[in-house]
């Protein structure tokens, strides 16, 4: 499985910016509000990507992946690869939206209420998309392992 490219990442989120900003300029008054919770549940996200990345990289460090009981299974590591895949574009799409909504939003709280409202969830959401987007990456990266030298079996 190839790496993701970090360019598509940053230009996913770019894009999901710019659509996030026309939608907020042209339908504000039309949004519901943005709960606290959309980032606290993107930073638990990421909180967990990171500590995944932390234990699967250490495993690989110290040749703990392999089939014994003591040690991380390769089919693990795998779905935590592709959990890390799915968190980095999860990030990327939900990290540009809210950075494309807070440029609306900031602006805006100044003489609009609702916009007043909802600055401090929707810059949370955006630190947080963008914190995903990261442990994501760290965990696609953690999971890539080496390949074996030559004469040493694989797994």
């Amino acid at each position: 499985m190839n790496k993701t490219s970090p360019w598509m990442l940053v230009g996913t989120a770019v894009f999901c910016a710019a659509a996030g900003a026309i939608l907020a300029w042209g339908f504000y008054g039309r949004f519901p509000s943005i709960p606290l919770s959309a980032s606290l549940t993107l930073g638990a996200l990421a909180l967990i990507c990171a500590i995944l990345g932390y234990v699967v990289r250490s495993r690989v460090n110290d040749g703990g992946i392999g089939q014994d009981r003591s040690q991380l299974n390769p089919v693990t590591a795998s779905q935590f690869l592709i959990m890390g895949k799915a968190a980095e574009w999860t990030g990327s799409i939900l990290g540009g939206g809210y950075v494309g909504l807070a440029f609306y939003v900031v602006p805006a709280s100044r003489w609009l209420l609702a916009a007043a409202e909802d600055l401090t969830p929707v810059l949370l959401a955006a630190g947080a998309g963008i914190l995903l987007a990261l442990a994501g990456a760290y965990l696609e990266n953690s999971c890539h392992l080496p390949p074996p030298t030559d004469g040493e079996p694989v797994g």
